[in-house]
């Protein structure tokens, strides 16, 4: 029988049948943070547990910690959070990356960044976006904190399978156009339900074009779109990022030529069977832009915030209740929207080469008067590249807040968000009522995007200024 991608490691990892359809399925790597971990560790030192395959777990703290110095956390809350994560991973033997490290960072950056995130494997993390991962060819999705405590104790999950969604992507982008912009104009044609029980397959000579930057980005939103994984299959670029630098857990010398030949066996077979499937031509393509308070609710910047009845995904109370909350009305051209903050950071788009687009944009210019533009590294590695390649000094010219690494804008859990009103140019991933600060208003956009509207002050078709 033809497999397709998912199918192949997901049987691989099969440890035992279940009742109901569902399996039992061996977890090759569990990655950990502050926020969902404190229960789980508890949980397992009431039960008089240990942490089964601590070599397999890795953590570091993200969603907490302050960007603008790596002083003591003022929140209570949020360093009792980062210190009880501190001490369970040293109880338990975990590899931990805390605010001194050079390694800490956003966990779904330093994972492909250590070699932690490799082919074929499976991946959790008690987080939604952990489908980044998927850019590699392996199945990662996000947990809840009973789950991560049954990982902790079993390296095991119980799981249902879900049916598989082939989304293919056609053509080339247009200088500009960037993998943010495909997977937001996937979101807007099928909703933020459309991918519900499936996990994506990206696949299509445009997704074959991207840098494995731009694969996790088109992968960290898959959840976005109702999904539960996302994947993409390796190939030479996948390879050529795990070995081009030093990343201390990926294999090496004979390991590595082992695995190499195993990750060529990743593909879907030819006449492999897809519950469902899409293809976007990405040809005619746009910069896109949210308008509303879901990724779904996303247009090209040469259009319109749509009328009321004019979103095939909403109906009309939906839309009238997100463009009330967002301070819009039907008919504004989305380059006559201004912006009060720009965010460039987040899992999403926090990395080195969305650093280095961003940079290119603001080189020489100037912030828009009055605004408040946050330049956010997804890790201290991502940090100390772009302070080597002087981005940082572009960033500081041209009047942005260079930070350090962390979650940052992306959602109201540190001390960088949105006032009540403020209106925000974000290249993190959700735009909910109050994702960024309560009653901030929220744009979802690419770094190259965010770079500009940070330039001129409001959205403007980046493709004008490539």
């Amino acid at each position: 029988m033809k497999k397709t991608l998912f199918d192949k490691i997901w049987d691989r990892h099969v440890a035992k049948e279940l009742s109901d359809g569902e399996v039992l399925l061996y977890i090759d790597r569990h990655l950990v943070h502050e926020v969902t971990s404190p229960q789980a560790f508890e949980g397992l030192r009431l039960q008089k547990r240990k942490v089964r395959h601590p070599e397999l777990t890795f953590a570091t703290t993200d969603h907490n910690v302050p960007t603008d110095s790596r002083t003591e956390i003022t929140d209570p809350i949020a360093k009792a959070q980062v210190d009880a994560l501190a001490d369970n991973c040293a109880d338990n033997n975990i590899t931990f990356y805390g605010m001194e490290s050079d390694k800490q960072g956003v966990v779904h950056i330093i994972g492909p960044e250590q070699g932690i995130t490799l082919p074929g494997t499976t991946i959790v993390c008690g987080d939604s976006h952990t489908a980044t991962h998927g850019a590699f060819g392996a199945i990662a999705f996000g947990i809840g904190t009973s789950e991560v405590e049954h990982v902790l104790a079993t390296q095991t999950l119980r799981q249902k399978k879900p049916q598989s969604f082939k989304v293919e992507f056609t053509g080339t982008l247009q200088p500009g156009v960037t993998a943010k912009d495909m997977v937001l104009k996937l979101i807007g044609e099928i909703g933020t339900a459309g991918g519900t029980g499936c996990a994506f397959e990206f696949c299509g000579e445009a997704i074959e074009a991207l840098s494995m930057e731009g694969r996790m980005t088109v992968c960290n939103m898959a959840i976005e779109a109702g999904a539960r994984a996302g994947l993409i299959a390796p190939d030479q670029t996948t390879i050529d990022y795990i070995t081009a630098e030093d990343r201390p857990f990926a294999p090496k010398d004979g390991e590595l030529e082992k695995l190499v030949g195993y990750w060529k066996t990743l593909f879907s077979d030819k006449d492999a069977v897809f519950d469902k499937s899409i293809t976007i031509d990405v040809n005619e393509l746009a910069p896109q832009v949210t308008w509303g308070t879901s990724p779904g609710m996303v247009t090209d910047v040469t259009g319109s915030v749509p009328a009321l009845d004019g979103v095939k995904e909403y109906g009309p109370d939906d839309v009238t209740n997100a463009l009330k909350y967002m301070g819009l009305e039907s008919g504004t051209k989305m380059t006559d929207i201004k912006v009060d903050t720009v965010f460039i950071g987040s899992c999403t788009n926090g990395r080195i080469e969305d650093l280095r687009a961003a940079a290119a944009i603001m080189k020489g210019k100037k912030v828009a008067d009055g605004l408040r533009v946050l330049v956010v590294p997804g890790s201290e590695k991502v940090r100390y590249q772009a302070e080597q390649e002087r981005l940082d000094r572009i960033f500081h010219e041209a009047g942005a807040q260079w930070r350090y690494a962390g979650c940052s804008m992306c959602l109201a859990m540190n001390p960088d968000k949105l006032a009540q009103g403020e209106r925000c140019a974000s290249t993190s991933n959700r735009n909910f009522e109050g994702r960024q600060g309560r009653g901030g208003r929220t744009h979802l956009v690419s770094p190259v995007m965010a770079a500009a509207a940070a330039i001129a002050g409001k959205f403007v078709d980046v493709r004008e200024l490539v």
